[in-house]
Formats: structure tokens, sequence, C-alpha cells
């Protein structure tokens, strides 16, 4: 997983257009598929967006606390 400091700027609320922050990943329970969900919230009005993404073999997996 990817450490995300600052979404990029293309990363907006549908809703009021203000920035979304990474929330959580989800990996594929099965480890057989190489997609998972990135799940994104906005700062301002807290809706979600969930984006499949590929997952990276070769990124070190980051616990959070």
């Amino acid at each position: 997983m990817r450490t995300l400091v600052e979404p990029p700027p293309s990363l907006r609320c549908d809703n009021c257009r203000d920035e979304l922050r990474f929330k959580q990943l989800v990996e594929a329970a099965d480890g057989t598929s190489d997609l998972d969900e990135e799940i994104f919230i906005c700062v301002r009005c807290g809706c979600e967006k969930v984006f499949i993404v590929h997952h990276d073999h070769n990124m070190p997996h980051i616990k959070g606390p």
C-alpha cells in the first residue's frame, strides 16, 4: 500500500468538491485476486468513494495504529 500524505488534486468529492483523503485499503480475502479496494473519505461532508486498483505485490504492507 502506498502512503498518501496529501491526495492528488484529481481526488475530489462528487458532492461538495472538497478533497478526499485515504481511509483504508481492503485487500481481496481469497488472495487470488489482483484487485484491491481503496476507500477515500471527504474531509468536509464525509462522503466515501471506493476505487478498484491493481494489487502491487512488490510494495511492502504498512499496518495502521
